[in-house]
């Protein structure tokens, strides 16, 4: 079997050859392997299944000051303590303004560029399209995380508003992507903490899920899979997410969802993307800790079809 093969096993709840997986890196974890290796490249030799392409364009991020990086939306991100995503530092929505606001240009033909050439060198690979910030995360970095909280109990309009917005530039994004020959459409959207959902499910009900499933629902009529990122305890939006069309969960924290028992509940409609711990196992386990933890999952989760680490 090709990597892309074994993927799309695993999606359609089969069991292949072996388990695909895929590692990916922090910037700052990149550079010690690549020093540790000497080998800037070294994670083109690590056997990954997929490939992720962004969607962004081309010269999307600017250094205002030193640390300080203005994305394509005009946010302000400290980097200066968190190198990899940073820290909000603007506020560039509000109820009053918001009309006058102009969101990027989803045509422009430089987030799409590099498709067809990487698509053409790694035709054994799943190929993936990341949309990440793809709906409430959008939102709050654009309006403030705590005034986007407030504004969905004292302004809810302005935040249907602002969401339908984001929905209809991530919908072109969608359609553009989609036109080339790739195999899913990847969006992060960070809802849960390690207790249970940032807004709780009515609201989630009201302001994402409606909005999820015109996006999913786009994907699909392009015949792609879907796939998700949300961190921390959202178990209870499993059965919502399988409605609305999603194939793939990431990344199924055991230290908040159990990965055996969705397995066993979800495991015929959903693809699980991960179960190895993140906040313990692999930033402070031994080898020996890691390598156990590996064969747990895969003796226990893996052989059904249902999991990609």
């Amino acid at each position: 079997m090709t990597n892309r093969e074994r993927v799309i096993t695993s999606l359609k709840h089969k069991q292949p050859d072996k388990v695909p997986y895929n590692i990916s890196f922090t910037q700052q974890a990149h550079a010690k392997m690549a020093a540790f290796y000497g080998d800037p490249d070294f994670e083109e030799k690590l056997g990954n299944c997929s490939i992720e392409m962004d969607t962004k364009p081309a010269n999307s991020w600017k250094e205002i000051k030193k640390g300080f990086w203005q994305d394509q939306f005009g946010v302000l991100w400290d980097r200066t303590l968190d190198k990899d995503i940073g820290v909000v530092s603007n506020v560039l929505i509000t109820p009053e303004n918001i009309d006058a606001y102009r969101f990027p240009d989803a045509d422009d033909p430089s987030r799409y560029a590099r498709y067809d050439k990487l698509i053409k060198e790694n035709p054994d690979k799943f190929i993936v399209a990341q949309l990440g910030f793809s709906l409430f995360e959008r939102a709050w970095a654009l309006a403030g995380m705590e005034n986007l909280f407030v504004y969905m109990i004292s302004e809810p309009e302005f935040v249907h508003n602002l969401m339908d917005k984001i929905l209809d530039f991530n919908l072109k994004i969608i359609k553009n992507a989609a036109r080339h020959n790739i195999d899913c459409i990847h969006f992060g959207d960070d809802w849960g903490s390690q207790t249970g959902l940032l807004m709780g499910k009515k609201l989630w009900d009201e302001f994402i899920r409606p909005r999820i499933k015109q996006l999913y629902g786009e994907v699909k009529k392009n015949g792609k899979y879907v796939s998700i990122h949300s961190c921390g305890d959202v178990k209870e939006l499993f059965p919502d997410l399988i409605e609305c069309g999603l194939d793939i969960f990431n990344p199924f924290q055991p230290e908040v969802i159990d990965v055996f028992e969705a397995k066993k509940q979800y495991g015929n409609s959903l693809t699980f993307y991960g179960g190895i711990s993140t906040q313990q196992t692999l930033p402070y386990g031994t080898v020996e800790q890691v390598k156990d933890e590996v064969k747990r999952i895969l003796d226990v989760v893996g052989p059904w079809g249902t999991e990609s680490i």
